[in-house]
């Protein structure tokens, strides 16, 4: 149990989340503006601040940089309705531990909640000491144990004399775990209490430059997923900023390029460099520090590990009693041959853990497909969706609906589906409310 205190300007918003958080044994107290808020927090002391962007009185950032201050030294989680890159850099900066995007998923608050009651408090400017074990690379086998050295010893690389710091190019099938691995780089390295921006290249909505101006002008990592995906005009700029070490600003000029840029593809890059549809400078560029991340099938020897460490994931996100897998579902996750990697073994893994009814989680609580294995991962995200939708049981259905008190938009955001998906098969089960 922890006290909270949730500062948001919207009433109903407001007791929406603190009348969810209580269910879960927290003591709740709302404020509706600044003024209020940091009065409220400096005769509660909570545990933990859940901070509005945008209040009246006095905004989110300058409320989170007095509580994070002594004597509060309150942790916080920043909520925005209008998050992008620039929004994140800023709540680190002023000490969230978090940024959750309006309209907020409940489970999502609960997750970012969870999270940031975890961390222990430290003193202004280091980050937390569990960022590091977060982001940890699990493993024994010789692959994993081999990323994990790889990894550690990129991470290192900083050169004292001010020089430019190498571009990491993680390289791996999708859902090998490419972003994991890169946050462990940056979690691992002396960059660490420095903002962790990433940036969807097939989703830039400004260019390039103007992202890398919003999000990390001082310094940290900035991430580049699908590096691969990048237009021309992406490409040219990324080469320019590795060459020359710095950015064009929106209003022009340019600006030094202080952050360490690390990338990941699930694309053969020589392969799109001999069909002209990547820059072979750039490859040059980006592959001086290539790190290979390895399939799930190439690491057998972890597969149990990591299937255990899902298990205690995903019970303690849904605040389940512990679980534990069965020999028979063991057996089954060997025998399959995950073309979908890590982020198929987790869904799998959280969905089991959802429908099993007791401690131990079975060979029939996996759902996995007994046809040969997809081809690709576009057939595992369809089959994916289709087991979510149309073989999730009436136990699963039941104990998603309870987490978010029978809202069925809520429940349908979390497992991913319609509202009408999840009332066809609430009418199919029988399941008309709470009972």
């Amino acid at each position: 149990m922890a006290t909270l205190l949730v500062i948001e300007d919207e009433p109903a918003l407001a007791r929406h989340m603190a009348r969810y958080l209580r269910q879960y044994d927290h003591v709740v107290e709302v404020a509706n503006d600044g003024p209020s808020g940091l009065e409220a927090a400096r005769r509660l002391q909570p545990d933990l601040a859940i901070v509005d962007f945008q209040l009246p009185g006095l905004d989110g950032l300058t409320l989170i940089r007095e509580l994070n201050r002594d004597p509060l030294r309150i942790r916080t989680v920043m909520v925005s309705g209008h998050a992008n890159v620039a929004v994140a850099v800023q709540a680190m900066k002023a000490g969230s531990s978090d940024l959750l995007t309006k309209p907020v998923p409940l489970r999502s608050l609960k997750q970012a909640v969870d999270r940031a009651l975890e961390e222990p408090l430290q003193p202004p400017g280091e980050p937390p000491r569990s960022t590091a074990m977060a982001h940890a690379i699990l493993g024994h086998s010789r692959p994993l144990s081999g990323l994990r050295e790889q990894v550690s010893a990129l991470a290192r690389q900083e050169p004292g004399d001010g020089s430019a710091v190498p571009p990491i190019l993680f390289c791996g099938e999708t859902g090998s775990g490419k972003l994991h691995a890169a946050r462990a780089a940056h979690a691992t390295g002396p960059r660490a209490a420095e903002p962790w921006v990433e940036i969807d290249c097939l989703a830039l909505h400004q260019g390039l430059d103007a992202e890398i101006a919003a999000g990390a002008p001082g310094g940290g990592t900035v991430f580049l997923k699908d590096v691969g995906d990048l237009d021309e005009s992406g490409q040219v700029s990324l080469l320019h900023m590795l060459e020359r070490r710095q950015f064009r600003l929106p209003r022009g000029g340019v600006e030094p390029l202080r952050a360490r840029i690390m990338a990941a593809t699930r694309h053969d890059l020589d392969a799109l460099v001999r069909q002209g549809r990547f820059k072979a400078e750039l490859l040059y560029r980006l592959q001086g520090c290539a790190v290979r991340v390895p399939p799930l099938r190439a690491c057998t020897d972890d597969l149990a590990l990591l299937a255990r460490h899902f298990v205690a994931l995903h019970t303690g996100r849904y605040r389940l009693p512990a679980m534990q897998l069965s020999p028979a579902a063991e057996a089954a996750l060997m025998m399959h041959s995950w073309p979908g990697n890590l982020r198929e073994l987790g869904n799998v893994i959280e969905r089991a853990v959802m429908i099993c009814p007791g401690g131990r989680v079975d060979a029939s609580h996996l759902l996995l497909p007994t046809d040969p294995a997809p081809s690709s991962f576009g057939a595992l995200s369809e089959l994916s969706d289709c087991l979510r939708t149309d073989e999730m049981d009436r136990a699963g259905l039941v104990r998603a609906l309870e987490e978010h008190r029978w809202d069925l938009h809520l429940t349908a955001r979390m497992l991913q589906i319609e509202p009408d998906q999840l009332q066809r098969r609430m009418d199919r089960h029988g399941l008309y409310g709470p009972t």
